[in-house]
């Protein structure tokens, strides 16, 4: 049973993911992952290599050294990278059985004119592609969960829903009192009808060019292992992942899944770990599609919004129903 199969209960914050800091604020060696030790490594040899350069004594530790180095490289580097470099610095240092205090007037004066200067706006979450889906898809288990959480990658990102929308989907129309949608599969595609703080809306979902790419074949697949005919539908499994729950899946399960898969896949290798685990989040589904399908704007608009003056009234064979197949667009 993994955790995002738990009652709903606290966020699990983005440095989750990275390794644990020591009372000094730097990741703990002793816990730290194989990639972490290798970072460090590197980090060592990088500030070796500087200290030679410049002509500066690389031992004992001296913070207005260090505090030099961090300054130079700050044109260069972000702040986070910088953090880690300190933190590398020190794991050197204690390999060698000396301690640096990274507390020293001298570093945090540094870091502190470093952050004034260099500081980045908020990072905006990194919109995923077909092809990066694909990837996160594939790190999935296949059994009952994993047809679950595939299901649910690819159906947010070709219909572009929100992590809330997911959730809250039942199986049929009415199925439960807190629905805010359900799902009503068709032969080219699925239809997902939602509501929310604008009315009705329903979002249509293409199939995609092969059976490991398609949103709509994936919840086929979760439906038909999971026997679901009402109800949530995507909900908790049990312990020995053999059968669903009756428990609806809490909105925080999409980040998780997303994080952790994006991790897995390897994306974006260019950014130290801690930055890769905060860039993606639920919103990159969202956030995916229109960037990546080729499309104008207003098409994937049309698509994705239209607006239903009453569920009822609808026809879901109408002409014209999935003319623009977006899915394969994007890359699925």
């Amino acid at each position: 049973m993994t955790q995002d199969d738990l009652p709903p209960g606290p966020a699990t914050p983005a440095d989750a993911l990275s390794p644990p800091a020591d009372a000094a604020g730097g990741p703990a060696p002793a816990v730290a992952s194989g990639n972490t030790l290798r970072a460090y490594a590197q980090d060592w040899a990088d500030f070796s290599r500087w200290c030679r350069l410049q002509g500066r004594p690389l031992m004992p530790p001296a913070g207005e050294v260090v505090a030099r180095y961090l300054s130079e490289r700050a044109g260069t580097l972000g702040v986070a990278s910088l953090q880690r470099r300190l933190a590398g610095i020190g794991w050197g240092y204690r390999q060698r059985g000396l301690d640096l205090d990274r507390r020293d007037p001298g570093i945090a004066a540094a870091m502190r004119d470093i952050r004034n200067r260099h500081a980045r706006p908020p990072m905006q979450k990194a919109p995923v592609s077909g092809e990066e889906i694909l990837a996160m898809a594939a790190t999935l288990p296949r059994d009952l969960r994993g047809a679950r959480d595939r299901a649910i990658l690819l159906t947010g990102f070709a219909g572009a829903l929100r992590r809330s929308e997911l959730v809250g989907l039942d199986r049929h129309r009415g199925n439960t009192a807190e629905g805010r949608g359900w799902v009503e599969i068709l032969e080219d595609g699925a239809l997902v009808i939602l509501h929310g703080k604008t009315g009705w809306r329903e979002v249509e979902i293409g199939r995609g060019s092969s059976e490991r790419s398609c949103p709509v074949a994936a919840l086929e697949r979760w439906l038909d292992l999971g026997r679901l005919d009402g109800g949530a539908l995507f909900r908790r499994v049990s312990r020995d992942g053999r059968r669903p729950l009756a428990g609806r899946l809490n909105d925080r399960h999409i980040a998780r899944l997303v994080k952790s898969t994006a991790l897995a896949a390897g994306l974006r290798p260019d950014l130290p770990e801690a930055e890769r685990a905060a860039v993606f989040s639920g919103h990159s589904l969202r956030a995916g599609l229109a960037n990546h399908s080729g499309l104008p704007e207003g098409e994937n608009q049309r698509q994705l919004g239209h607006a239903l003056p009453e569920p009822g009234a609808r026809d879901p064979q109408r002409p014209g129903r999935f003319r623009v197949n977006l899915t394969r667009a994007a890359g699925l």
